[in-house]
Formats: C-alpha cells, structure tokens, sequence
C-alpha cells in the first residue's frame, strides 16, 4: 500500500489525505470539511474578468496566473511548463490563466505591460511577479517560497 497523496481543498484549505487506489479506480475525492471535489487532474483554470474574484481572489491557495495571448510566441513556450507546475503542484497552488486579449481589465488592474507575465497571487495581492519566458527552474524557484511543502 503506498503512501496517501496530500491534496489541499481549492475552496476552504484543508488539506485532505486520499488514497492513491481509490484514485486508480477513478474515485472522485471529496474534501473532508466542505465536500467540495478535490482537484487531482491538475489542470490550470481558465480564469476572465467576471470569474478573478471567485478564482483568484477567494482561493485558499496561492494562485499562479498565466497572462497569456494567443498570437504570443513566448507565451506558448511558457505554457507546457505552466500545465507541468499546475499538475506537480496540485493541491498546494491554484495555477489559473488568463487571455488578455479577451479580458484586458485584470491585465490592466496589475499594469502588465509584456506578455507572457506570470504573476503569484495571495488572495489577489500580488507578491511576486516573472515577467517573460523564464525556465521552468527559475519559475520553481520563485514559487517556492509560497508554497507548502
């Protein structure tokens, strides 16, 4: 039997033990305190202008929020790395992205001047941001001072 995976609650914090067989038998876990559904698919979150405050700003977790375009080249050889860290580090960070394009209002409200900007959100204060296509250590590196182990 192997170890149970640790899995933070994207809506109240807990931090939930789940079994690694029940997830191989394509059980959905359910948080312990809110049953809410715990994310194990770890996949970013499309995030808009209407949808920032219930996201980014009521998440228990620190959020990584991608502001990306479409027609950006440094911004798609950013993205494989931000699906990489949205899936290695689901449970302990909320990984969100947003296409300025068609949601210039928080693009505008963080003064993101160049794209791909990633910032790292608490409750939707910024402390800290990576302006540019940067390698996926460097971004690691940054993360983990707000992130739990």
């Amino acid at each position: 039997m192997s170890e149970p995976r640790l899995i933070r609650c994207s809506q109240c914090g807990t931090t939930n033990r789940v079994s690694n067989e029940k997830l191989a038998q394509g059980l959905r876990p359910l948080c312990g305190q809110c049953k809410a559904p715990l994310s194990v698919d770890g996949r970013p979150v499309t995030v808009t202008d209407a949808t920032f405050a219930a996201e980014v700003e009521q998440s228990p977790l620190p959020v990584l929020l991608d502001l990306w375009a479409p027609w950006c080249g440094p911004c798609k050889m950013v993205a494989p790395v931000v699906e990489q860290l949205a899936t290695e580090m689901a449970g302990r960070l909320r990984v969100a992205k947003l296409n300025i394009d068609e949601n210039p209002g928080i693009a505008v409200r963080f003064n993101a001047n160049s794209i791909p900007t990633l910032l790292v959100l608490d409750h939707g204060r910024e402390v800290d941001r990576i302006i540019g296509a940067q390698p996926k250590q460097e971004i690691v590196r940054r993360l983990q001072r707000f992130v739990q182990s």
